[in-house]
């Protein structure tokens, strides 16, 4: 087998540029990273430590949604030394922040790690060998793993032995079945728009693993992927005894959230869409005019409805380019399998 391009994935997000809160937001890729609702914990023990494993971390874009979510204990986890680095300080400061602040509640206590979660098991790296997890998450950093059977068997071994029985495996890849059917309608080995683009060696029939391709995505990925095969998936999962909760494309789960009221003040606090048309002057589309169709349709139905005379409505929203790109994955949840409580039914 050829060497692994591990080196390739992990050298390229040490060169991403940290950029600032404010700056982010100004960003079309911000409003793409922050869909994935975490699920909520079971506070029915309230001495029990929350913890959470964060594999393929980064630079810690989650270190607040884990503080609001109230948890005690966090490992980050990342193949990208700078990227844990940095991922460290913005921890250092939120937790300085907190203090100075004065803020309510507690902020958790962390641990960083640097590590291919591919290749190497992380319960041999924990500050506390014997940690159990209610949470691991891992968001946008999977598909990695599927590179060979090896290290998708060694990264899920990671995500499953130190997590609780009735602990979550959470993540978010790339759908491949939706990838497979671009590739087949594009005129040659590459598609996607001016937010991103996928290129694929040939048009052949992809391996189980291994099945690599480009992927570029404006300003946070440029680098090679490999396809993740759910049914091979699947099967690996069982051995560590995961068992599926549910998995669905982007779309299908973002229309569920967002009828429900918690889903959209999440939708809302993240900043996760674009006001259309803008409240300001000074606001920016993240895409031309044309590609926000659907919402000035659907501007035009509420003011239909409510009243003729209203003048304006406003509704959250993406860009054509960018809903074509979150389209492009799907989001999964894992159960541990085992008794919650060891002895509890006893």
């Amino acid at each position: 087998m050829a060497d692994s391009l591990a080196p390739i994935v992990a050298q390229h997000y040490n060169q991403i540029q940290e950029k600032g809160l404010e700056e982010r937001k100004q960003s079309r890729i911000f409003h793409m990273q922050e869909f994935c609702e975490k699920l909520r914990y079971d506070r029915d023990n309230k001495e029990d430590r929350k913890c959470v494993l964060d594999i393929g971390s980064g630079k810690g874009g989650d270190l607040l949604k884990w503080k609001k979510g109230g948890i005690d204990y966090l490992a980050c986890a990342d193949i990208a030394g700078t990227s844990v680095e940095q991922c460290q300080s913005r921890y250092n400061e939120m937790k300085d922040r907190h203090k100075i602040q004065r803020e309510r509640g507690h902020c958790f206590d962390a641990e960083f790690i640097t590590a291919d979660c591919t290749k190497e098991r992380l319960k041999l790296m924990y500050k506390d060998p014997e940690i159990k997890f209610d949470i691991v998450s891992c968001q946008f950093a999977f598909h990695y793993c599927f590179e060979s059977i090896s290290q998708a068997r060694t990264m899920l071994q990671n995500a499953s032995e130190c997590l609780k029985p009735g602990g979550f495996f959470i993540g978010s890849l790339p759908d491949a079945y939706d990838i497979m059917k671009r590739l087949e309608e594009a005129d040659d080995c590459t598609f996607g728009n001016d937010v991103y683009s996928v290129t694929f060696p040939s048009k052949e029939q992809p391996p189980l693993f291994g099945a690599k391709y480009d992927f570029h995505l404006e300003g946070v990925v440029d680098c090679p992927e490999f396809l993740v095969y759910f049914p091979a998936l699947l099967k690996l999962a069982e051995e560590v005894d995961l068992e599926l909760v549910f998995c669905k494309r982007f779309e299908e789960y973002f229309e569920e959230k967002r009828q429900i009221q918690e889903g959209q003040f999440l939708l809302t606090k993240m900043n996760a869409l674009e006001t259309y048309p803008p409240l300001h002057d000074d606001q920016k589309l993240m895409g031309c005019d044309e590609e926000y169709y659907k919402a000035k349709q659907k501007v035009k139905e509420i003011i239909a409805a409510e009243s003729p005379n209203r003048e304006n409505a406003y509704v959250g929203t993406l860009s054509q380019s960018e809903w074509e790109v979150v389209c492009m994955y799907a989001v999964f949840a894992f159960v541990k399998k085992g008794e919650k409580e060891a002895g509890k039914s006893e």
